[in-house]
């Protein structure tokens, strides 16, 4: 199986994610550091919120087969850049979290997914368990072999 990483702000269910690709319990709690598994990287939110901590981020990423921006689908704004998926040696997913929220706007985020240069996006309610084994089932296929660029 393919290692993922996972970069999204604080709160979009990066570490909620990390614990139903496991089949663990969800219990919530905050990442204060890199946490890295067996097939997943979480990182802390204020990695991808602060540009002097991103750079972390990039280090971390080439300990992974892919990467995965994540936005909430209750967010109002995208912290991904145009195109920044251009930039990857891996390929770069999307994942639009918390798409069970009553006030969920899933299309939003997964436009601005796209507009960052994310080809394939996922989307997934850890709670519902929606769209977890289709992450599980790329990470396993030959799917993620190639670059986006």
């Amino acid at each position: 199986m393919k290692k993922i990483i996972l970069i999204g702000r604080a709160e979009c269910g990066k570490t909620t994610l990390t614990q139903a690709l496991r089949g663990h319990k969800l219990q919530y709690h905050k990442t204060q550091a890199v946490n890295r598994h067996d097939v997943v990287i979480d990182t802390p939110g204020e990695y991808a919120e602060n540009r002097e901590l991103a750079r972390a981020l990039i280090l971390y990423s080439y300990e992974a087969d892919v990467i995965a921006l994540m936005l909430s689908s209750t967010e109002d704004y995208s912290l991904f850049s145009p195109n920044i998926a251009a930039g990857a040696t891996r390929p770069v997913i999307g994942i639009v979290t918390q798409i069970d929220r009553k006030n969920a706007r899933p299309d939003r985020a997964e436009s601005w997914l796209h507009l960052a240069g994310c080809k394939t996006v996922f989307r997934v309610s850890a709670f519902t368990g929606e769209g977890i084994e289709e992450v599980l089932e790329y990470l396993d296929a030959g799917q993620a072999d190639c670059c986006n660029v």
